[in-house]
């Protein structure tokens, strides 16, 4: 490495350690509501810091000791092992947030336990070929490849709780609550490339190391402004998860069970209901959510629940918005009068940019040029 590769080195070093640190500290120390409901989210800022905290030692311990520079392979083997247990925190804190009941004791004693295996062999491997320099370059491809395969496993466990996240609010509620957490899957995913793109980096010629520091730093702003936003809608996510995890929990497969012995009866016992309730307009309630609607019909939200997606076919959410865009196109097509934004509060909707993308997406433009051409 030259004079000037290694000043480089330094700096981005510098730099990204600096940042680092500045967003693990605040994780760590900013104050959040004080109520019981945020110690969720506190866990996982508290988890997302112990990341950053991880790859600062990382970061520091290049800086001050430049292992690279003593002994190519030992920093290999620091750098892989710092990224399995940052996959671990990383995959923690997102989880914590999407499914309440995940952390628990023998689950992190479990992936600790594999991280410290991963470490056994990694240092074994480095000690016992470090006089074969193709055996021992065999072996950090193996650990390479085990790390990536580690990190695409918890990657996929994310998406996946938070599929089933997504799916429970559209089930639920009219209204899109899963826009407040879909910010933590553009970012597995997103840590998923980077995670792999610097597991393989690491191999990287000294004059281009400084390439991937650097690319580290617009993924940690985006995760420190993603939980500063998050922040603002936690308490109403958090809320809504709770009790419809209740909810679930009380519901008994009984219901289900009754329901497919009744079904035509049932069916056309609930159709006349919700005949009625459309004709009223209620899917323009603000708000709306399955349990309000079963709960004016007097029913039970199981069997509604099972009704909406046999006979249409979709969510609650993708049904109710399909109605209150039809009722909106009314409302533009005979009340010229009328603004959108007013159009947009009248058919139930909560915000007139969520209108407009509701609207955009089930009818391929805005409501405004779909006014006018409709004229």
């Amino acid at each position: 490495m030259t004079c000037s590769d290694k000043i480089l080195y330094d700096n981005s070093l510098g730099i990204t350690l600096v940042l680092m640190l500045f967003f693990a500290f605040y994780f760590l120390f900013a104050k959040t509501p004080d109520k019981h409901i945020f110690r969720n989210y506190l866990r996982s800022r508290r988890l997302m810091a112990g990341a950053l905290l991880t790859l600062s030692a990382n970061y520091a311990a290049h800086l001050l000791v430049t292992p690279r520079l003593l002994w190519q392979e030992a920093a290999v083997v620091m750098n892989l092992s710092t990224y399995y247990i940052t996959y671990l925190f990383f995959s923690c804190a997102f989880l914590t947030l999407l499914n309440p009941n995940y952390f628990t004791v023998k689950r992190i004693v479990r992936n600790i336990g594999g991280w410290l295996v991963y470490i056994l062999l990694s240092a074994v491997a480095l000690l016992c070929l470090h006089n074969n320099e193709g055996l021992l370059h065999v072996a950090m491809v193996i650990m390479t490849l085990w790390l990536i395969s580690y990190g695409v496993f918890l990657s996929y466990r994310i998406i996946q709780t938070y599929h089933r996240m997504v799916r429970l609010f559209d089930e639920t509620h009219s209204d899109d609550i899963a826009a407040y957490v879909r910010w933590m899957s553009l970012l597995t995913w997103w840590a998923l490339i980077f995670g792999v793109g610097c597991s393989l980096l690491t191999f990287l010629p000294d004059r281009y190391v400084f390439l991937w520091i650097l690319a580290s730093i617009p993924f940690y702003i985006h995760i420190f402004c993603s939980y500063l936003n998050y922040l603002l809608f936690y308490e109403q996510v958090q809320h809504i998860l709770e009790s419809e995890m209740i909810a679930e929990t009380d519901s008994s497969p009984d219901d289900i069970e009754a329901l497919d012995e009744c079904c035509p009866t049932y069916h056309a016992d609930i159709k006349e209901r919700l005949d009625r309730w459309m004709i009223t307009a209620g899917y323009t309630q603000p708000g709306l959510t399955i349990e309000n609607l079963a709960a004016s019909l007097s029913t039970n939200r199981t069997y509604l629940s099972t009704y909406i997606k046999t006979v249409y076919n979709v969510s609650f959410r993708e049904w109710i918005s399909d109605m209150r865009v039809s009722y909106a196109k009314q409302l533009l097509a005979n009340h010229p009068e009328l603004t959108v934004a007013a159009i947009s509060e009248a058919a139930g909707f909560l915000s007139l940019s969520n209108f407009t993308k509701v609207f955009t997406k089930k009818t391929g433009c805005q409501p405004s040029k779909w006014r006018r051409d409709s004229i």
